[in-house]
Formats: C-alpha cells, structure tokens, sequence
C-alpha cells in the first residue's frame, strides 16, 4: 500500500489542510492509500484500521466521497476492523469516466471487493452506496456475509406496477435521457470559489450538518487552482441520477436477500434524502432483516449520529 503524501496519482490538493485547519473533532484520515483498476479506470481506495483486522466494505453516497467517512470509520475501525471505502468512479480522486451507469458502479464495487479477498465480509453503504451494495448483495450473495444500509432504500410509493416487457422500456426511455444529457454536459466543468464557497455550497443540500464539518471536508474532496477551489465530482453528472436506472428498482431487490441485513433509516426527511417512510421498508423487509428508525436524524445518519449509528452496526455484527 502507498502513504498518500508521497502517491504522485493523489493531487496535493487532498493532502493540503489550510480550509478549517484541517481537523475536526472525532475525524481522522485513513491509515492507508491504493488504488485499484477496474477494467481500465483508476479508483482510489482508502483504509482505517489495523491491516490485519478483519475487513468491511463501505460505500459512500452519491456525489459524496470516501472522505465523508471519516468521523464515522474510525469508530468502527478502533472497535477492530479493518474499514475500506472507496472514491467512486467521477468522486473524489478516482477517475472519471466517458459514462456512468448503475452496472458500471456495481463492477467497480466488486473490483474493490476483490482487491480484499475472497471471503464473505460485511458491507454497509449509505444512500446510493447503500443501494448499490443492495444490488451487488443480490448479485454475489456468496461473497457477502452480513449487509448495513444506511438510508439507502429509495421509495416511491407510486412505484409502477408494470409488465417486464414495459419496464424494458422503460430503461430504455431512462438510457436515452441520460446520453442526451451527457452529450451537453460533457464540456462542463465545476465552477470556483473560496474554501468558505464551497462549503456553504454543500450546506445548501445538508443542512443540517456542522458548517465546521463542511469546511473540513473542502481540502479533501475539492482541488485548487489559480481561480479557486473545485470539487473533485465530474460536472457531467447529475443530481437524482446514476445513469440509465431508476433508485428505487433497487428496492425490489430487498426481500430476497438471504444474509443478515440492517436497515437504518433517518426519519426526518430532507432535500438530499429519499423519502423513505417506515412503512416503504418494513413491508419488504427479508425474514433475517432488522429495521431501525432513527427519530431526529436526517439523510446523512452517519455523519449526524457517528457513535449511535457505529454501535448500531457492531452489534449487529457481533
């Protein structure tokens, strides 16, 4: 594994900590830097945690980034673990891609899972992570041995009730929506600003998260050039979308998954969340499925509630 202060494929930016002094309390940098190719295009994977520990996979959200774990893997990693997370492709300091799509996510996730090794482990995901994971879950159950969603079941309680055949077209009608955006937004790059910008940026869709937090995270997740700062998120992508797939399908998936998963769900509903309401998850709940609202806690649970989510999971991997 490489230290990222001296990986040439890690921008200085992420290492620079003049934003907020580059601390806050309860987070800390992972342990380790590498980075794994999935089928040509470079991720960037990070480690808290004792090498030696046994591993969990974690997944971050939609245009979040490894980073954004920071407060919360270290509770699980000094309870013994050996955390992995990863930049998803057009996140953070992995690459971008021409294209994104649900698949190519799901591949990228199973490349990082194969970077571990060959065992079941744990996975926990928040939000498009949690979903994603959801599908990966569905697709190699042998590799998985217990799932963590973190608010990642998306619901649409006027889901249609529609033939395959109809649903095909549906994708299809999905797919083409999203080339034609990519075809315009291909060009596009972020726009500048202050640190401070930045970080109110982001306030906007998490508001209630710390602004201190906020600004911790700017020298992480964003680059600096001469005219400003600029998150690392590739500017072809879009809010509410991931390429030709709906979120919500993923929640079809979740009966049938056969390991022991736990669903946590902030029950105060905001911009960046779903809309997910107890009932949506408790009545496709598998049988080995735990559910656990969490009342006063917004979209991002792991990161307004570190320690109550965190105990969550180790005692229900215990």
């Amino acid at each position: 594994m490489t230290d990222p202060s001296t990986d040439p494929r890690v921008p200085r930016a992420h290492l620079c900590t003049e934003a907020g002094g580059g601390t806050y309390d309860g987070a800390r940098r992972p342990d380790r830097y590498r980075s794994v190719d999935s089928d040509g295009l470079n991720l960037a994977v990070w480690e808290w945690g004792d090498e030696n520990a046994p591993p969990m996979l974690v997944a971050h959200g939609g245009f979040d980034f490894a980073g954004t774990l920071d407060g919360f893997a270290p509770l699980l990693a000094d309870a013994g673990w050996r955390v992995v997370s990863w930049d998803q492709r057009g996140h953070g300091d992995s690459d971008h891609a021409a294209l994104y799509s649900w698949d190519a996510d799901r591949r990228d996730a199973l490349a990082v899972l194969d970077s571990i090794g060959p065992d079941p482990i744990p996975l926990v995901g928040h939000s498009k992570g949690g979903a994603m994971l959801l599908s990966l879950a569905d697709a190699v159950p042998h590799r998985v041995s217990h799932l963590v969603n973190l608010d990642g079941l998306p619901s649409s309680r006027s889901w249609p009730d529609v033939a395959e055949h109809n649903r095909t077209m549906m994708r299809r009608s999905e797919l083409a929506g999203w080339l034609d955006h990519r075809r315009a937004a291909g060009s596009k790059i972020r726009r500048p600003g202050t640190a401070a910008e930045l970080a109110e940026r982001r306030g906007r869709m998490n508001p209630r998260l710390d602004p201190n937090w906020l600004e911790y995270l700017v020298p992480i997740g964003a680059y600096r050039q001469d005219d400003g700062w600029r998150w690392k998120i590739d500017a072809s992508m879009r809010m509410g979308g991931f390429g030709p797939w709906r979120p919500e399908w993923s929640m079809s998936l979740l009966p049938s998954v056969g390991m022991p998963v736990l669903c946590l769900l902030g029950m105060d509903i905001e911009l960046m969340g779903w809309g997910t309401l107890a009932e949506d998850v408790l009545a496709m709940l598998p049988d080995q499925g735990v559910f656990v609202p969490l009342e006063g806690v917004g979209h991002f649970v792991h990161i307004e509630q570190p320690r109550l989510v965190a105990d969550h999971v180790l005692e229900f991997l215990a």
